[in-house]
């Protein structure tokens, strides 16, 4: 029978100990890597050796703000902070929030999450919310960066190979054109939704109707169409043209009141069998508890620079996977807010439809590709993407503003 020696016990016990150790701590963000060299040429080694240096934001045309986090090692995260028509706003809050995340880890998201939210006594709100969403944003893109794979294999691993994007089209000569371009998902609006007034006659109804059935003809029912009403029809009207619709099929109907009209809209969606979304203006798990807890809406549809970033949107995703709803994420911004979005989409069971306004042509060195409705996995390491500054050149600055509309009949404000 063979011995083994005290002492090479304790070699054994001691080899085992510093194994668990560095796998535990490369877990928790405090172990070592291997050293290697990124695509982008920069060195990673220990994973205690980041910190955030700088936090630089760039209007960029048509309305985006972009953010560039940057750090002591060469690697820069992108996010989008941006609240619509208010980009000088989150610009601000982006730099009030810098004395705070500069000098930190910037893998600590969670942790900096926490402290950026809490930390400000009054929670919530866009301002916040956003400047927070775009911070957040560019930090899992350091952190997918630095260990050199795309964050939704942080975030568990891809659902999908491919993900489905859906194309803006109000007119059906443009619904046809962008069936054309690949796009099988499509989202319009209520024709002339701003004139409904508070109750609407007939002519409303019939013309708003009648406009949707002229971007089904045009695409036929093998596609899907989303309607928003924008949260500006009144509840009356809401009702009314649901109903009118229902025949025709829509592929989801978007914030059909104002989204802070919870019970309204829970009733709405039990008046119907068109599937109810929102969420553009909801922000955080906190604002979509109610309408989960409620019904008020099957498909939730939170902006990831708005509604707390990417993880936030994860949970969002699984409080909507108890409620057995699906998440289309909202985005009528920029190819990073896109990107965000799809790796949020690559990483969740219940994902719908994303939506998009640019793929990102002029904005990034590879923009992404439609093809029979969808856009292909990404392989490369955070959110996938690398801006194109000489193409952004001639795109800096914007003096983007809110839609001011009044109904024509009496010059009083509505919603737009």
């Amino acid at each position: 029978m063979s011995t083994v020696s005290n002492s090479d016990l304790r070699s054994r016990r001691k080899f085992f100990k510093n194994a668990m150790a560095t796998s535990m701590a490369a877990a928790l963000g405090g172990g070592v890597l291997h050293a290697r060299t990124s695509d982008d040429g920069y060195s990673v080694g220990k994973i205690g050796e980041i910190k955030v240096t700088k936090l630089e934001t760039i209007k960029v045309q048509p309305r985006f703000l972009f953010l560039k986090i940057h750090t002591d090692v060469g690697i820069i995260g992108l996010g989008e902070p941006i609240t619509e028509g208010r980009a000088d706003t989150c610009a601000v809050a982006v730099q009030e929030i810098a004395p705070y995340l500069v000098g930190q880890d910037p893998r600590k998201i969670m942790h900096h999450w926490q402290a950026i939210y809490r930390h400000t006594f009054y929670r919530g709100g866009p301002i916040l919310t956003s400047a927070l969403s775009g911070i957040e944003q560019a930090l899992w893109d350091i952190k997918g960066r630095a260990l050199g794979i795309p964050v939704y294999e942080l975030l568990g691993g891809p659902t999908r190979q491919r993900i489905r994007v859906y194309a803006h089209a109000r007119t059906p000569e443009r619904i046809a054109a962008a069936k054309k371009e690949g796009y099988t998902a499509f989202k319009t609006s209520v024709h002339n939704s701003t004139q409904s007034g508070i109750i609407a006659n007939p002519k409303f109804i019939d013309e708003a109707t009648n406009h949707f059935i002229s971007l089904r003809e045009a695409v036929g029912d093998d596609a899907d169409i989303g309607i928003d009403f924008h949260g500006a029809i009144s509840a009356p009207n809401a009702e009314l043209l649901i109903h009118a619709l229902e025949p025709h099929r829509p592929f989801f109907i978007e914030e059909p009141v104002n989204c802070q009209n919870v019970d309204i809209m829970a009733n709405l969606a039990r008046e119907t069998h068109i599937p109810i979304a929102t969420g553009e203006r909801v922000f955080t798990k906190w604002g979509f508890r109610e309408i989960l807890e409620k019904g008020a809406a099957t498909i939730l549809q939170p902006d990831l620079c708005h509604a707390g970033g990417i993880f936030e949107g994860r949970i969002i995703a699984g409080m909507a996977e108890a409620y057995y709803a699906s998440v289309a994420p909202h985005n009528p911004l920029g190819p990073i807010s896109l990107a965000c979005g799809i790796q949020l989409a690559a990483s969740i069971p219940n994902f719908l439809c994303q939506e998009q306004v640019t793929l990102g042509e002029g904005y990034l060195k590879e923009p992404f590709v439609v093809k029979d409705g969808h856009v292909d996995l990404p392989t490369k390491p955070g959110l996938g993407i690398e801006l194109d500054d000489a193409a952004l050149a001639d795109k800096l600055g914007h003096e983007w503003r809110n839609p001011e509309t009044y109904l024509e009949s009496d010059g009083s404000v509505v919603d737009w």
